[in-house]
Order: C-alpha cells, then structure tokens, then sequence
C-alpha cells in the first residue's frame, strides 16, 4: 500500500516537470473527483467519495465533498456519511510547473459528519450518533490527465471518511 502511495505520488512530481505547456487548472475550471478511499479510519468498508469544485482565480478553487462508508460483521453494522465544504490552492504557477496534464494542490475542508451504529451482537451502548459533529480536512493532492477532460487523482490527508483516496477526474 505505502509502496503504491509513494510510486502514485513519484510519476505526479517527475511528470510535472516533464512538458513546457500552460498548467492543467485555470480561473472558470468545474473539476468533479470521484473516487475510493485506499484506507479507512474505521474498521472496515471502502469510503466512496465525490468532489465538485469551481475556479475562483488562476490558483484558488472552492466547491463541495461528500463521503459515504459502510460496514458489517457479526451483527455490527457501522455508516460514515461526510458532507463539507472545500478550498483548494493550486501550485502549478507557484512551482512553475507548465503542464497541460499535471495539477498539484492542496487544501482544506470544513464540514459535518454522522456516525450511526447498530450493534445486534454487543447490544453496545454507544448511542446511534456518537461521535457525529463537525470535522476540518487538510488534503494534499494531484491530478493527471489523459486528455483534456478526464483524468486521475489522488489525494492524502483528512478529507473526509479515509486519508488517502484515488479515483477519476473530470473537468466539466
């Protein structure tokens, strides 16, 4: 897992640096991520996500992300369910980075989430909500597209219900 991390995060930074053409993120830019949490916070379950964000400038986007997780084993049963809102930096024209494919960036997000629980076996006492309120997110991640509209993207960090998630991105 770590291993595929860091070759995920190695071909990012080397590509970047590989082509002389405009950046991959500008001002007016609607980029949808779908993907799936590589690993959990919780015990068990695939996190799936989606993001929405809009180009505010040449370096700043905001939009919306949400993160659902589910799980059972041996009459437990546990649901992560993560709405929030977003803001992201984008470095390509801080780092010089001139490439039509690659976006880099990094962000925060600020939003709520809500845990609830059936526990058939234990008949636990944990209550239906514990642990549900607000959450704040740091990410770190990068794109790269194969043509102008469609792409890959990995994040890490504390964005929603796993700390580090691949998938496809679109830019709409």
């Amino acid at each position: 897992m770590k291993k595929t991390i860091f070759t995920m995060v190695a071909i990012f930074a080397i590509s970047s640096f590989s082509f002389a053409q405009n950046g991959a993120f500008s001002n007016g830019d609607k980029l949808l991520n779908i993907g799936i949490g590589l690993n959990s916070y919780y015990n068990g379950g695939s996190p799936l996500g989606a993001s929405f964000e809009y180009g505010i400038t040449d370096d700043i986007s905001v939009g919306a992300n949400i993160d659902y997780l589910s799980t059972k084993y041996n009459g437990y049963k546990f649901n992560a369910f993560y709405f929030g809102v977003r803001a992201n930096y984008h470095f390509n024209e801080l780092l010089e980075i001139n490439n039509d494919q690659v976006d880099l960036y990094g962000g925060l997000s600020l939003g709520y989430r809500s845990f609830s629980w059936t526990d058939h076996f234990y008949e636990s006492s944990l209550g239906k909500g514990y642990g549900s309120g607000t959450y704040l997110g740091l990410i770190v991640g990068g794109k790269y597209y194969f043509s102008d509209n469609i792409g890959a993207f990995l994040e890490l960090g504390a964005g929603g219900a796993s700390n580090a998630r691949i998938g496809v991105a679109f830019k709409l």
